[in-house]
């Protein structure tokens, strides 16, 4: 696998991180199965795209991109606690009405950017160096937010709801702030590929959710999540090395067409190695 490959990979590996970051917010620590990431992240891209090609200031577009998106976690949010439908369920009619939004938003199917600037140039070491910091700058604050009185009754609400419900803690506040939370991070990872691709497509959302739930998975599965630390670590690590695995894959010669197959043959091998781990 060549040099140029490796660093690829390592660039989409550090997006997918902020993805996998995204859907261990709803999945690990409110126990709400948030499927919005299909809509969520495409919507970020398309507000940031059409944004930037308006002549918008590119960390506005950036912000703008992460407000859409995380209203989308809000309504999802809303619509499963206020009129009790599955979680889901809510989020495949989000995500299937956001890709008809985008399509609204866009004008066109697909749109180029090549000659729209953005954060990221031909040098990867920089884009690189600039993907960390955005990384870091989401997760180190998360991190510390986990260990005040308030994430801690944010993390009390997935693990004991009934005993939150006792301590009077709010599950629909700190519902609606997770999933605007991840919501958020999945607009910013949907604004930040495009302008490394340097083009929007409407169906980049398609498939992302697995994605990252993979990455989640093998991050898990490789240090565990028995500590917060653990936790805060495993998608970092997971989504480097699931992107460095389907790099391999595809410098074997498997089709890029069958990378959707690759990816959920990954998700079924790790449970299966989790429950016979577990026996």
């Amino acid at each position: 696998m060549s040099i140029d490959l490796i660093m690829n990979g390592l660039q989409q590996g550090l997006i997918l991180a902020i993805i996998a970051y995204s859907i261990m917010i709803p999945f690990r620590f409110l126990d709400f199965a948030d499927l919005t990431a299909d809509g969520a992240y495409p919507l970020g891209g398309a507000i940031c795209a059409v944004c930037m090609l308006s002549g918008m200031h590119t960390m506005v577009a950036i912000l703008c991109s992460m407000i859409c998106a995380g209203a989308v976690g809000i309504c999802t949010a809303l619509i499963t606690l206020k009129f009790r439908v599955n979680s889901m369920l809510a989020g495949i009619i989000l995500s299937t009405m956001a890709y008809s939004v985008n399509l609204r938003i866009m004008g066109k199917p697909n749109i180029a950017l090549f000659d729209c600037g953005g954060l990221f140039d031909s040098n990867i070491v920089g884009n690189m160096a600039i993907i960390v910091g955005i990384l870091a700058s989401c997760v180190f604050p998360f991190a510390l937010f986990l260990r005040t009185d308030f994430g801690l009754r944010f993390r009390a609400v997935g693990l004991n709801p009934n005993l939150a419900k006792q301590q009077r803690i709010s599950i629909e506040k700190y519902t609606v702030f997770g999933l605007f939370a991840a919501g958020a991070m999945f607009g910013l990872a949907g604004s930040l590929i495009v302008q490394l691709q340097n083009y929007m497509d409407v169906g980049i959302g398609v498939g992302i959710l697995i994605h990252g739930l993979a990455s989640l998975m093998i991050g898990e599965t490789i240090i565990g999540n028995a500590t917060l630390n653990r936790q805060l670590t495993a998608p970092l690590l997971g989504a480097l090395v699931y992107q460095q695995v389907q790099g391999v894959a595809l410098s074997l010669g498997l089709a890029p067409s069958d990378l959707k197959f690759f990816t959920g043959s990954i998700v079924l091998s790790v449970i299966a190695f989790k429950k016979w781990r577990e026996k």
